[in-house]
């Protein structure tokens, strides 16, 4: 497999514009964590790390896995392409923007793009090292990943179907390149999740929710969530799906309040969240009838028919209710204020469920894992097949990293 392959590029920001970042970046580093989160410690800085360049605009990569567990790289502004190493068979990913959470055999093995973004709400730092391969965290069964808003600060949370444990990963130390568990906790459950929330995490298992500081001790109050299904980390707290709506997370990093935000309707609710790292709206598909917007600010939820089943659907910005949606034949549909605006011709070869989807400020990034490669969608710009991405391994998983 050859180590560097060149491609089209994705449109640059220009020098001007880049020059002005390391400015702003050199002089507004007091701004506030994501709002609705706790803050990390100081220590967190500004996501910076020893041996990380920190550079003038976005990393923007894709990470691609293949069917043999080979792992690469390809940079989406200058097309340059190389091999990371390689790991169990693939079965799922998760990822932060930073990290792959990849399942494997060996449990969850964990893959550093070296490529990621410090969200400081009025402006950001971004960063680049040395991409690496970290271990694993044994565990057994299908794992339920959940991320925090900061790849350098804060916890990465996994549960383990299999077994029923719960696992608090340490953000700092996977991002000096060390697997360290914050703690990990046998819950008898078949299924739950352990979202981070503060230094600790938010475990949802048996019809409740509770928060476990970092030692794994359950402290505060608790709220109660049937079937819990999704989560994530937005700008107005974190979100946990549970019959009839979802619980939202917010309040101080040791002491959380849960407050339940009801669907006003008897339909159909998601499995699941997705949205515009560090944005407060949130997307749901919702199987045959669409799809559902979560807002998590003003905790109003909204549901869209669509007339057509959708395998995935990603929230874009706020006021316009912008969503990229895939569909179950392989097309990808822009929404706005509930409209469709714009769609493609199928995309994908084989089953549309298979494929993964990821969306940044500018773009949609769509793999076809029978094709061997990623669409790049400029979803503003009437859904426009920007350029088609052949990635040095063939993606049966990636993802988009360094958001």
């Amino acid at each position: 497999m050859p180590s560097s392959r060149r491609i089209p590029t994705r449109h640059r920001v220009t020098a001007l514009l880049g020059a002005a970042l390391v400015l702003l970046t050199a002089s507004a580093c007091s701004g506030p964590a994501p709002v609705g989160t706790p803050a990390p410690s100081s220590s967190a800085g500004h996501g910076a790390v020893a041996g990380a360049a920190e550079v003038a605009e976005p990393p923007l990569m894709l990470l691609s896995v293949d069917e043999r567990g080979e792992v690469g790289l390809v940079d989406l502004l200058d097309g340059a392409a190389s091999a990371v190493g390689r790991i169990g068979t693939p079965r799922a990913l998760a990822s932060d923007g930073r990290y792959a959470f990849v399942t494997t055999d060996a449990g969850v093995e964990i893959v550093d793009s070296g490529a990621w973004t410090w969200d400081h709400v009025d402006h950001f730092h971004y960063y680049r090292a040395a991409p690496a391969i970290l271990g694993a965290v044994r565990g057994e069964g299908a794992a339920v990943v959940a991320t925090g808003p900061l790849a350098t600060a804060g916890s990465t949370g996994i549960f383990f179907e299999g077994s029923g444990e719960a696992v608090l990963l340490d953000n700092e130390a996977l991002s000096k390149g060390r697997i360290e568990e914050r703690f990990r906790l046998r819950t008898n459950a078949a299924r739950g999740i352990a979202a981070p929330w503060g230094e600790g995490a938010v475990i949802a298992v048996d019809g409740v929710l509770r928060y476990h500081d970092e030692s794994g001790t359950p402290s505060g109050d608790e709220a109660v969530c049937a079937d819990p299904a999704g989560s994530i980390t937005t700008r107005a707290g974190l979100a946990i799906g549970c019959a009839g709506g979802a619980v939202l997370v917010t309040g101080e990093a040791s002491a959380p309040a849960f407050e339940r935000i009801v669907l006003p309707d008897d339909g159909s609710r998601p499995a699941g969240y997705d949205g515009r790292k560090g944005r407060p709206t949130v997307a749901g598909v919702t199987g045959a009838d669409g799809f559902v917007l979560l807002d998590t600010r003003e905790r109003v939820w909204s549901r869209v028919a669509t007339g057509r089943p959708l395998v995935r659907a990603v929230a874009i910005d706020d006021e316009a209710g912008h969503v990229v949606a895939l569909d179950g034949e392989g097309r990808i549909r822009v929404y706005a204020d509930g409209a469709e605006i714009a769609a493609t011709a199928p995309l994908v070869v084989g089953d549309p469920g298979a494929a993964a989807l990821w969306v940044d400020a500018q773009r949609a990034y769509l793999g076809s894992p029978v094709e061997g490669v990623v669409r790049e969608i400029d979803y503003a710009d009437g859904a426009r097949i920007a350029r088609t991405i052949e990635t040095p391994t063939r993606p049966v998983f990636f993802a988009e990293v360094g958001r």
